[in-house]
């Protein structure tokens, strides 16, 4: 079965709810920016860089029916720009995709407004198909890492369900399964809104990748035990100095994992990297919704009136991290040094 988080079909955008898998397969049609917005902003499309292919659809959605001149369509699309970047703030890659189709809108502003149309939905039709290709080469720089009879430890989800296709950590384990023999993975739960259980688990079946499903606070004593031999998670923003915020309890992870002297990867595609912030301090986490924590699939698991803390990510400092795994090469420390570089 080939899992794809969204699909667009000329006029629709549909987006698979991933807050319904693994026990229900729905697309849900987005046919305006609004719908987009609701889709990010409620999860039902989570993960960077699917994020952000699917702000590129809403960019052109927000636009397909305007009627004015290019002008005119232009202050439109600024106006959608900013309300797109308002559904999610921690992921840069959302930021990230807005900004490429308004400016490539106001270098052909001059164009009729139909051809300017077109312009932009094929940008973002070529956005989505550099996603697919930008994940498949993280994959195999990633690879590159591992070897016979290794396990990999990842947390969340960063399958074909957080991009487009392969995805960024998961591509590394699975091309490492393509590539080597006995290679398997350890997926984390990732409360609270279990990713990791729910999707991780379903791509990691479906492609047949032996695997174990644990619980977060699990993970220390699997390391303890010898049963890892690397780390690799994801990135929803990666400031030029390296620091990482990816989903909650990556920090966590590089922290037992440097104890335990057992590699810690990050792997995205450097449109996650924001060269705009000197440090992961400057980085705005999301908080969620309290019910998140306070319930586990419909019901309510603590007592009512109480207070939760509910940040969606944290920060992983540079220091923490052995190497970040891009679309352009393995990137090594000092990392401030090497991701200007990779940047050029």
């Amino acid at each position: 079965m080939e899992i794809r988080s969204l699909k667009f079909d000329g006029e629709v955008l549909h987006i698979l709810d991933q807050r319904k898998l693994p026990f229900e397969f729905i697309n849900v049609p987005c046919k305006t920016e609004k719908d987009v917005w609701e889709a990010i902003n409620k999860m039902m499309i989570r993960g960077a860089p699917a994020i952000g292919v699917a702000a590129a659809y809403g960019m052109y959605l927000g636009i397909k029916n305007f009627t004015g001149t290019s002008g005119n369509l232009l202050k439109r699309l600024k106006e959608v720009k900013e309300y797109l970047d308002t559904a999610r703030p921690t992921a840069v890659n959302l930021k990230w995709a807005t900004e490429r189709i308004l400016k490539l809108a106001e270098k052909f502003k001059d164009l009729p407004s139909e051809e300017l149309k077109q312009t932009i939905l094929l940008e973002a039709i070529a956005m989505e198909k550099e996603d697919a290709e930008r994940n498949f080469k993280i994959g195999e720089f990633g690879s590159a890492l591992f070897k016979d009879g290794d396990t990999i430890m990842t947390i969340c989800n960063t399958g074909a369900l957080a991009t487009v296709a392969y995805g960024t950590a998961f591509s590394v384990i699975r091309r490492s399964f393509e590539k080597y023999k006995d290679i398997k993975a350890i997926a984390l739960e990732t409360r609270p809104y279990l990713q990791g259980a729910r999707l991780t688990a379903l791509e990691l079946k479906e492609a047949g990748i032996p695997f174990h499903l644990i619980t977060d606070n699990m993970s220390g004593f699997i390391m303890s035990k010898g049963l890892v031999s690397g780390i690799v998670v994801g990135a929803d923003r990666i400031a030029s100095n390296g620091d990482t915020a990816n989903k909650i309890g990556t920090y966590t992870l590089a922290v037992l994992a440097m104890h335990h002297k057992i590699p810690f990867y990050v792997a995205a595609p450097i449109s996650t990297i924001d060269p705009h912030i000197e440090s992961g301090a400057e980085i705005p986490i999301e908080e969620r919704n309290p019910d998140e924590v306070t319930h586990c699939g419909g019901k309510r698991i603590a007592p009512e009136g109480i207070k939760v803390y509910n940040p969606a990510f944290d920060v992983t400092p540079n220091g923490l991290i052995d190497a970040i795994i891009t679309d352009k090469g393995v990137i090594r420390k000092p990392f401030k040094e090497s991701i200007k570089d990779i940047l050029k």
